[in-house]
Formats: structure tokens, sequence, C-alpha cells
């Protein structure tokens, strides 16, 4: 997932706390299967925030059967189009938290003579942020079941270059050999019995060399080689090598601008660099028309979010003569490359490519209908100094489906109608950015779909451009929820029952948990990243984040999320961390980047805490307004004075410096603190605090847990029920426990897991048995019991 012009996503950073304090990769404790009871039947699915919310890498079409199509996401899965319902079908959700590398997708390839059968290209990240290698997920079936092939290498789909692809690919005319190009200099990989085993080409002579520019000393992120980015197969050449017949002719790109196209016309068994190609520019799609024109967009980055200079080729592989096609450039812009390409099937002379990065006022797109001698633009415009932008779109836009596209801004189309509107620096909603998959489905002509950082947008009249009418851009992402999401809250009482934090796009008030939800704004933040209400007082919401408008990165709400305000002032470089509202919100003491400060006016003024280190977590009491905890570097620290000061109490068995935890108060019990940590064997399980974190026993029966939360108490119970992300007798889950932590069921199962979903986790005051959690890349999952009559 991936934030508009940041070099990494919040989703990345965030994650590389997760491994920098050891919380991923868990070793599975085995220990008695009668500490953990029977799963419970429940009903999982996803709190509609709708269309998208994360980088949509791939979609791939099959050439040879109408409707499937197929979606690939960088940390969130790989989804398969359904076309009798008009949604998204998720396919990964079976992933569970010690395959979480596995959610990230490469690549996607679907067999040109079987649709139901596709192969998915899985592996999160190539650099050291995981030990995992990537896998070869097969389906027969459409994506119902899988089996997976382990690969000798790592996988990186959310790495630099992950829109560039398709990386896997089947021989059109022996769908028994599979193509697979490989990042981190590993090459070109080949299987010749359906994906079951790989063997590196040999005689491939070059690996893809090219990173992207280093960030700072040790960035290992852009430091891996890109490497061999797609292979695309002529369908009308065959040669039979050792007695099997393949495609003849195929071309592979890699990641190298010196040298970046190669071919073989002997099925493979070797490769020479295209004479002519252009230089200094990687090639991130190459498309083969039905005519045997190969059309190339290239790029100076290996993106998604950079790219300042590019061109567009195409290359004829009959009579070998190379084209510069490159449209014209687009108004009001500044250095772009190109991204997405697509060519007709049913027209080899027309062609779509969209510019990448051009970030200002908003992604551009082109079309030919003869081969890139002329182009047309999908917006033209200009502009009086400094505004208005009078845009003159050959578009129109719908986000009915997804109504935070507009992050907060008032919609603007920015016409010569709206002229005389000095806010319209750009239209909102924007067209797109990083847009680097583009298809045009190879059966309908007026149907495309691409993806972009934030959702994926349909055309079903692409042919209207081509007579001087307006195509109907719509969100297409139905189905596909793939935020990264960093917190929870759901207050007992108003409008919403639910309040989240997500990276990469701020955060929601979700007053309908099955329609698309509105952006909070006032501010809106790059990254929320904690919310509060007051336990007491609900009606009072305090959210904080990073990237706030004009810098302001806390907003107070009086009506449980409906409206925001920011706060008339913030500390000095407050940014980001966690919040807690006094239980009956009078004061919120905000844990941010300098240190770690207490405000009794909303805002209006900030005194530093004293007695706490900066970093530290921060949670309120939900019975005594002036009772703050906060934990840190091992150490556990109470404020019975509003949070002016903090002392580390005497609890000395918890996880030490360096570990990661969570911990929570308990609604209606004044100093009553759990808290988890899984983060190695002797700190890992959940620990209960009965006098304010004075002392903690630890639980037996719990090896680890991620994640803490409180929901409305069983019936004929009166203790909130417990939920967590956790491992119970050798087995990670979602568990719930109605006797304050005695025992706990799971009540997810095997095949509703989500990869990683150790951030946040709350149980509904309101509705028993209710449960949200998060996901990195799959929304936020909630869950009911199967039999519940609320």
């Amino acid at each position: 997932m991936s934030s508009k012009g940041s070099r990494q996503s919040w989703t990345s950073r965030f994650l590389r706390a997760f491994l920098a304090a050891g919380l991923i990769g868990i070793p599975a404790l085995a220990l008695s299967p009668t500490q953990a009871a029977a799963q419970g039947p429940y009903r999982f699915q996803n709190v509609a925030i709708g269309g998208g919310g994360g980088f949509i890498s791939g979609i791939v079409f099959s050439q040879t059967a109408p409707d499937v199509v197929y979606a690939r996401t960088d940390i969130g899965g790989a989804y398969r189009f359904d076309s009798e319902t008009g949604r998204w079908i998720p396919l990964l959700d079976w992933i569970g938290s010690s395959d979480w590398n596995l959610m990230g997708v490469e690549s996607i390839a679907i067999d040109p003579k079987d649709s139901r059968r596709i192969y998915v290209e899985t592996g999160t990240y190539s650099n050291d942020w995981t030990t995992q290698n990537g896998a070869i997920l097969r389906s027969s079936n459409q994506g119902h079941t899988f089996d997976r092939i382990d690969l000798p290498f790592k996988v990186g789909g959310n790495m630099p270059g992950r829109g560039m692809g398709e990386r896997l690919a089947i021989d059109p005319n022996n769908n028994q050999i599979l193509y697979l190009g490989a990042r981190s200099g590993h090459g070109l990989w080949r299987s010749l019995d359906m994906g079951q085993t790989w063997a590196q080409v040999a005689g491939f002579p070059d690996s893809g060399p090219y990173h992207e520019p280093i960030a700072y000393p040790g960035d290992t992120y852009d430091a891996d080689p890109i490497g061999v980015v797609w292979e695309t197969f002529d369908p009308r050449t065959t040669i039979t090598v050792a007695g099997v017949k393949v495609s003849k002719n195929i071309y592979v790109g890699v990641a190298d601008p010196a040298s970046s196209l190669w071919q073989s016309n002997d099925g493979g068994q070797t490769w020479t660099a295209v004479a002519g190609q252009p230089t200094g520019l990687m090639p991130h799609h190459g498309k083969l028309s039905s005519t045997g024109v190969l059309y190339l967009s290239y790029n100076n980055n290996a993106g998604p979010y950079d790219g300042s200079a590019g061109d567009v080729w195409k290359y004829d592989t009959g009579s070998q003569v190379w084209s510069r096609i490159t449209p014209p450039t687009s108004p009001l812009s500044g250095g772009y490359g190109f991204g997405g390409l697509s060519v007709d099937a049913k027209n080899p002379n027309a062609v779509v490519v969209a510019s990448l990065n051009q970030w200002w006022p908003d992604v551009q797109f082109f079309r030919t209908l003869d081969g890139g001698n002329n182009w047309s633009l999908i917006w033209n415009a200009n502009w009086s100094n400094p505004w208005p932008i009078i845009m003159a779109p050959n578009y129109s836009i719908d986000i009915s489906a997804a109504p935070w596209l507009t992050f907060g801004r008032t919609p603007a189309t920015c016409t010569s109608a709206t002229s005389s509107n000095s806010s319209c620096p750009a239209p909102t909603p924007n067209v797109g950015w990083m847009v680097d998959a583009l298809e045009i489905d190879p059966f309908n002509s007026n149907h495309m779909l691409y993806g972009t950082g934030a959702t994926m947008y349909g055309i079903d009249n692409l042919t209207a451009w081509d007579n001087g009418g307006k195509v109907g851009i719509y969100v297409a992402a139905n189905g596909i929820e793939e935020t990264s999401v960093l917190d929870l809250i759901s207050p007992p009482a108003g409008p919403a029952h639910l309040i989240s934090e997500v990276g990469d796009i701020g955060g929601f008030t979700h007053n309908d948990l099955t329609k698309p939800s509105v952006m909070d704004s006032n501010p809106v933040f790059t990254a929320g990243t904690s919310a509060d209400f007051a336990e007491l007082n609900p009606s009072f919401v305090v959210r904080v984040g990073a990237g706030g408008t004009n810098n302001e990165n806390i907003a107070f709400s009086s009506d449980g999320g409906q409206t925001w305000v920011p706060a008339n002032s913030q500390p000095g470089g407050a940014s980001a961390g966690t919040v807690a509202a006094a239980a009956d919100g009078s004061r919120v003491v905000w844990s941010c980047g300098p240190g770690v400060y207490v405000s009794a006016d909303r805002g209006n003024t900030w005194t530093a805490s004293s007695g706490v280190p900066a970093g530290a977590s921060v949670r309120s009491d939900r019975v005594n307004p002036l009772k703050f905890y906060a934990f840190a570097n091992g150490a556990f620290y109470n404020s019975t004075d509003g949070g002016q000061t903090f002392a580390a109490t005497a609890a000395g068995n918890l996880p030490p410096a360096g570990a990661s935890a969570q911990f929570k108060a308990a609604p209606g019990h004044e100093g009553d603190i759990w808290l988890v940590s899984s983060t190695s064997w002797a700190v890992s399980g959940v620990w209960h605090s009965l006098d304010g974190g004075v002392s903690f026993e630890k639980l037996s029966g719990v090896d680890a847990g991620t994640t803490i939360g409180f929901g409305k108490p069983a019936p004929h119970h009166t203790y909130p029920a417990l939920y967590s992300s956790a491992l119970v007798a050798g087995v990670w889950g979602i568990y719930r426990s109605d006797d304050a932590g005695s025992t706990w069921t799971r009540i997810n199962d095997d095949q509703h897991q989500y990869g990683m979903t150790m951030v946040a986790i709350t149980g509904d005051p309101r509705i028993y048995g209710r449960v949200y959690f998060t996901t990195n890349g799959r929304g936020i999952i909630y869950g009911d019991p199967v039999a519940s009559t609320h």
C-alpha cells in the first residue's frame, strides 16, 4: 500500500517497527490442547471502507476466456472478479501469521488453455525485512484452493518496481512451461512441469542489476536489484525443443538501462539483446500485438513512486525496426515517465498508455488508433498564474462507491465553468496516480481497468474517446479492501460502533459497517495512528496521526466522530504516536515524537509530562479521570495527577527493553490492566494487573499475544469479554475469553486468518460476540457469532 508521493508507505514504516522489535516470526509453541477451547462458528467480513485503499499493482485478463480477470495488490493478496455479483473475491485470506510475508503478490498468470488454472507469485519483501522466500501458489479451480511450491529466493510484492510486469508468464503454445523473472540478481527461471519444479535459465545473460537510489545508509529496501520484470511470447511462432513444441520467439524485459530487452528465437535456448533498442531507460511493460508489434513503456526509475523521464517505443518483430512513438507532452506537467500500457486485442493499432508519475495536477492517459503516429489525451488544460487551472477533461468520474477518494477535499472539476474558483489547483477526485496496471479487456474494446495508488477504476465506453465523447470513469474495486489499519475503537454509545485509524489514508468514522465510508477530515491525516474516547463520556473522541492538513496532527470530536476540529496548538514536532482520553474527557495525554504531553483544554495549551520517556505507549484508566498509564523499554508507568507526572511501578516481570507489547485498561474496573507480548519465548504471553500496574500476574495457557481488546460481557457475565490475536496451544488465531482470561476460544478458522492481525483488536461494547480487528492489507475485519440474534 502506498501513499501519494512518499518513498515508502506508512504501511512499510510501521511494519519495520514490528520487525525491529522482533514481533514477527514467533515460533509456534506447543502446549496442551486442553488450554484452548474448540473454535466457535463465526461469520467474518470486511468493514466497508469502499473500493481499494491501497496500490493495485497488477490486473490480468484471460486472453482465451471472457469475464475472467484477476488483480494483485502489494500487501493485500490477490482477487478474482465475480462477474455475477460485480465484486472482487479475496483469494488469500487463508494465509496465517507465520506466512504473513506471502500476502504480497508480485505476479499472476492465467493458463491460456485452461482458464480455471492460475498461478500466483507471492512474497512481500525481497530485502532483509523477512527471512522467508517467496512461493508459487497454484490453483486449478480459480483460486478456491491452492497448492504451494516454495521458491529458492525472495519475492518483492511490496518492493520498488512492483508495478512492472508481469514477471510470471505461461507459454501459450505449451501450458506446461512457465517463466518467472526474479529479483535480487537471481535472473530468469523456468518450469517445465506447470510450476512444480523450477530451474534458473542457463545462459540468460542479464539479472537486472538496476536498483532505486539509496535513501539512507543501510537502506536495503531501495538497494535491492529490481531484476527480470516481464516475459512475453509470440504465439504465432513455434519450435520443437527436445521433442516438445514451444513458442519460438520470446521477449524478456529487465531492469537494466544499458540493455533492457532480450530475445530468444529458439524457444529459450539462447538469448541476445535486441539490436537498436533505446538505452538509459527501463521497460515497465512490453505488450505484443496480434500483428507482432511489441509496444513498450519506458521509465528512468522502477516506480511506482518515481519516474522523471521516459518514452514509448514500438518494435516490429518482423521487420526488426524500432520506432519512437512517445506521446506529446502532457500539459501543466513536470518530468514523468510511462507506466501502464495496453494494446487492444481486437485492434492492434489501438494503444493506451499512462504517465508515471505525473503527480500534478493529475495522471495523464494517452490513446492512439494508428500505432502511435497520433495521440489524444484524456484531459487538456491551461492556467493563469498562479490559479486557477482550467481543464478540458475528456472524462467524467463517479466515486460514489468510494466517497473517501476526495481525501477530505471539496469535489472540483476545474473546468472553465469553475475557473473563478481559486481553490481549484487540481481536480478532485484525481483520475489517479502510480498507474502501472492498465488493461483493455481482450473481449471488449470498450472495457478498460486500471489500478492506482488508492483504488481500481473502470471504463465501459472507452471508444467514445475516439469520437469526441467523454469516457465514464468509475470505481471498479467493489470488494477490494486493501487498507493497513493502525488502530480501532468502539465507543459504548453514539452513532458509530467503530472508528478507525488507517495507514496512508487517514481514518474513518463507520456509521454503517456495510456502506462505503467518508474519510475523517478537519484535519485529514496522511496516516492515522491512534484514537481514544472518554469511557464515561463517549461522545468525546480524540485522534492523532501524521501528515495532517496544515501540519495539524490531532483532532477532537464532541459528537462521537461525526465532526472534528483540530487543536488550536500542538507541541513542536508533534506527530503520530498514541493518544489517551481521560475517562470523563477532561484531558488527553499524547505520546508523540518529541515526548509525552498533556492538555486539559482540548489542545489550546500543552504541558510536557514528567517521569515518562519519549515514545512510550499511553492509555487512560477507564474509571478514574486522573489516572493514566504508560509502557516503554520494559517498564510500566502510572500517573495519578491527570498525566502531569508519571512514575515507574515496581512491576518487574514484564517484557524487557526492545520487546514489543500492547496494553489496555478494562472498562468499568479501575486499575484493571491487560498487557500482551509476542516477542520471544521468555517475554511472550498475557499479563494482568488489578492495582494500576504496580504488579502483574502472567496468565498460564496463553503462549503469546499481539493485541488485546474488550467487548460486551457474555450473557450472565459482568466482566467484559476479552479478545486477542494470540498463540494458544501452539495455534495462532483470533481468540475470545468470557471468563477474564481463564479459558480462551478460538473464533476464527484456517480459512480466515488474513496474514498479519497483530496491530489492534476490540470487541463491541454494545453487541456481545462482535469483534473488530486490523490487518496489514486486508482492511478491517469484523466477526459475529453465526447464531447471534442482535
